[in-house]
């Protein structure tokens, strides 16, 4: 089995009170300073954050390099980059929605705010969760073509699901969400079985009063709905980034959540210039058989953390520089 990573906690308890610290003071200038009132987010507003976000995280993983070492640093690049790449096939799902629900350009922010507040919690769960799981499920040691190896059944498992998840990315159609009912999203019909709903927004209210009842506005359907699409899409990306710490909560949810936290802020940068990306899709395949590939071969050969990082990144620019030089014509 092998070494648990989870001591870090224990022997640097300074850099998880310094993550919790800049995170919380983060969230709370976000929502009570910087954006106390909805509003239109700007292309130089959302640049603005997006930079910092990332600086942000580079300087945290700049952190992690002082106190742990090169190790550590290339697992938080390498997760904190797989997780920031696969989540602009997120963030195009999020345009969908905001479109189908003919959301008020004004109240976006809102609504990624308070969907990615619950993609925290859920990461926290999947995370640390995942990483018992992987713990608890380590084969006894056997001798495989002449060598003897530890298998692990969970990260067999995501093996083989992030192959099949790569070829799956390869050859799926554009317009697969495009012409897709969001009401039947389980996230909208939990909202409609509990509460009764308005055809009408209120501001940027959750819950209004019509006609002397209370009622939620289709902003709560929204949330609910982008909420639901983040857990679908954590089934792809958490997998993926155990392949890079499988036995170190930490460097994976410090770097998912600062990944997920520069969200908003990519959505925003980004929705303007999406072909940009349109080759994408190929690039993540390529990743998420890669990071498959990785896990199955694991007990049998390791491939270190910085060839990974280096693997990923090459993928990425060569996805973006092929958007550019090969766009698709007329893209929605």
């Amino acid at each position: 089995m092998q070494d648990n990573h989870v001591d870090h906690l224990i022997n640097h308890p300074g850099i998880l009170t310094a993550f919790s610290v800049v995170i919380i003071i983060m969230l709370l200038l976000d929502l009570g300073v910087f954006n106390k009132k909805s509003h239109v987010v700007s292309n130089k507003e959302a640049a603005i954050w997006s930079i910092v976000w990332i600086s942000l995280a580079m300087g945290f993983s700049g952190v992690i390099y002082y106190l742990m070492g090169i190790e550590q640093f290339t697992q938080f690049q390498s997760a904190y980059w797989i997780e920031k790449a696969l989540s602009v096939d997120n963030l195009f799902v999020f345009i969908l929605v905001f479109g189908f629900f003919n959301v008020p350009k004004h109240l976006h922010h809102k609504v990624l705010f308070w969907g990615i507040i619950g993609a925290l919690v859920f990461r926290a769960i999947f995370i640390f969760s995942g990483v018992e799981l992987i713990n608890m499920t380590y084969l006894p040691e056997m001798e495989i073509f002449g060598k003897l190896v530890s298998i692990n059944v969970v990260l067999s498992v995501f093996g083989f699901f992030l192959v099949f998840a790569g070829f799956k990315s390869w050859f799926s159609k554009e317009d697969n969400d495009e012409n897709k009912d969001f009401t039947k999203s389980p996230g909208a019909k939990l909202v409609h079985r509990f509460f009764k709903v308005s055809e009408n927004y209120d501001g940027d209210k959750f819950f209004t009063v019509e006609n002397g009842i209370k009622m939620a506005t289709p902003l709560l359907v929204v949330v609910a709905v982008i909420e639901f699409t983040d857990l679908i899409f954590a089934v792809d990306s958490i997998p993926a980034i155990f392949a890079i710490a499988p036995n170190d909560p930490f460097i994976l949810y410090t770097s998912n959540i600062f990944a997920i936290l520069g969200l908003r802020a990519l959505y925003f940068l980004l929705a303007n210039f999406m072909y940009m990306f349109s080759r994408l899709k190929y690039g993540l395949a390529i990743i998420l058989a890669f990071i498959g590939v990785k896990m199955l071969i694991q007990p049998f050969y390791h491939i270190s953390s910085p060839a990974s990082l280096t693997v990923v990144g090459s993928v990425l620019i060569l996805s973006v520089f092929a958007s550019l030089a090969f766009p698709v014509k007329e893209e929605k």
